[in-house]
């Protein structure tokens, strides 16, 4: 007997995924006119009292596919609606189950200052910036997956358009739009393939426990492909195109803009819709936020989830979690480099004490290196290889944050020395460019003991003995040393 198209469409899905994984859901559909503007779909998902709503998009070549990140282990079920009969009122269920190792969900807010991810699990973001690495060749995006593989680093900042800028001058292979530089862009279609093949990044990244923070936004167009300057209905058009395709994958972040405030024929009210629009249509209220040049965007307000800061002066962390309430992450506070620029040339010892003290005055501050070599391949841009001598003591200093308290917050009391505290328990103090040769403290009650780090040469030595009530600690009198002062156990007096 000739089976109905219902009956089909079941025996082709997908019965199991796990929580926080995709479920997808392919559509034969219309390939005439133009599907991307033309076919409305989307899908209600319910188990129980939970409920989302999820925006299809055209896939190409007939395809349609609707994808969903379950939060929730059990039976799901969903209907379909679209404004073509073929694709509207198609129901299915699925089996949400247990979460596999290594998947502990998208990233949250945690205490209004920290993150972690759904499962609970603590989340410290020791992240990089690489804008344009999945459109290079094949093999260096092979070779930069190599190499974060071998990194300390959980999250990375991307484009998802190409970069014109310094050092990025080539074509891409392909394109985000039909077109091309010549003829120009139809905006109003995209090209599946440039998507599919940022997703199988994204996913790769997944794969590797790596964050995808992705630049939905940014200037370094200049009317090159005119990607910057879409029209209000255009830009939502592709902010839904994007959400649609990637905001089942968990590990994605949206990053409205890399320096926002350079894109000059945009205004706040702007942006404030583009976030609203983002924060409609992505059910799984993935991470937002926004990156400035010079002006900081207003974080303070509801739609954006945590600060991104472009500042040289990492200090400006306490300050911005103080205003906010909220997680601060210093995404840009220069590279580690030899460039002719002062973003571009910082030493490593330089790079490293921002990202020690940012992150002892209860912020995150990402890594950058942008090395010039005959190549031209610099992994602020392009990925490749590591060149720099920041990355192993940026891995040194996540081992010792991991091993810290996750509680723990900036103490504005200490004000002469970064540093991270629970009161009476533990404190992380980081002196960065200052060489004491000593320093007092008076704690609570109880025992303390102590460790001296010395953050460059990647050593913890253990001074001798117990210190409790007022006492003194003597210093080797040298730079980017820091402390550590535990309240002893019972099991540690020992």
């Amino acid at each position: 007997m000739k089976q109905t198209r219902q009956e089909e469409i079941s025996l082709k899905l997908t019965k199991e995924v796990e929580r926080w994984g995709v479920f997808e859901l392919t559509l034969e559909g219309p390939s005439e006119g133009n599907p991307f503007n033309d076919i409305q779909l989307g899908a209600q998902f319910k188990k129980g009292l939970l409920y989302a709503e999820a925006d299809g998009f055209y896939d190409g070549n007939g395809k349609y596919r609707i994808r969903f990140m379950p939060k929730e282990e059990g039976v799901w079920a969903f209907t379909t609606s679209s404004n073509c009969s073929d694709l509207n009122g198609i129901v299915g269920e699925f089996t949400c189950t247990i979460s596999e190792d290594g998947n502990h969900g998208p990233v949250q807010v945690k205490n209004a200052v920290h993150f972690q991810y759904a499962d609970g699990t603590r989340f410290i973001p020791v992240g990089t910036t690489c804008y344009v690495w999945h459109l290079q060749s094949e093999q260096l995006q092979e070779q930069t997956l190599r190499t974060l593989q071998q990194s300390p680093f959980n999250k990375i900042r991307m484009c998802v358009f190409p970069k014109s800028y310094v050092f990025n001058n080539a074509e891409p292979d392909a394109y985000p739009f039909e077109g091309s530089p010549e003829q120009g862009f139809d905006f109003s279609r995209f090209c599946p393939e440039y998507f599919a093949h940022l997703e199988r990044r994204v996913k790769d990244l997944a794969d590797l426990g790596i964050e995808a923070d992705l630049i939905l936004f940014h200037p370094y167009d200049e009317g090159r492909w005119g990607f910057d300057e879409m029209s209000p209905d255009e830009d939502e058009h592709y902010l839904r195109y994007v959400i649609a395709r990637l905001g089942a994958y968990r590990n994605v972040w949206w990053s409205l803009a890399n320096e926002y405030d350079l894109m000059k024929h945009k205004k706040t009210e702007d942006w404030t819709r583009l976030f609203r629009i983002v924060q409609e249509y992505d059910y799984g209220g993935h991470l937002r936020s926004i990156h400035n040049c010079r002006t900081w965007y207003d974080f303070g307000v509801p739609w954006v989830t945590h600060a991104s800061i472009q500042h040289n002066d990492v200090r400006v962390a306490s300050e911005a979690t103080k205003q906010y309430g909220k997680p601060v992450i210093i995404d840009e506070c220069g590279y580690e480099g030899n460039l002719d620029t002062r973003w571009g040339s910082l030493t490593p010892e330089e790079l490293v004490c921002r990202i020690w003290e940012g992150n002892c005055r209860g912020g995150y501050v990402t890594h950058g290196e942008s090395y010039l070599n005959a190549e031209q391949v610099l992994w602020w841009s392009h990925g490749g290889e590591l060149h720099g001598r920041s990355v192993r003591r940026i891995d040194f200093m996540r081992g010792i944050l991991q091993d810290a308290p996750g509680q723990m917050t900036y103490s504005s009391d200490r004000l002469d020395a970064a540093t991270l505290e629970v009161r009476g328990e533990y404190y992380l103090q980081y002196f960065g460019p200052h060489r004491f040769a000593f320093r007092e403290f008076s704690l609570p009650d109880g025992k303390y003991e102590v460790d001296l780090i010395d953050t460059w040469n990647m050593t913890i030595t253990p001074l001798t003995g117990s210190y409790e009530g007022r006492f003194r600690i003597d210093l080797p009198g040298k730079l980017y040393y820091a402390l550590r002062i535990r309240k002893m156990t019972d099991s540690s007096k020992k």
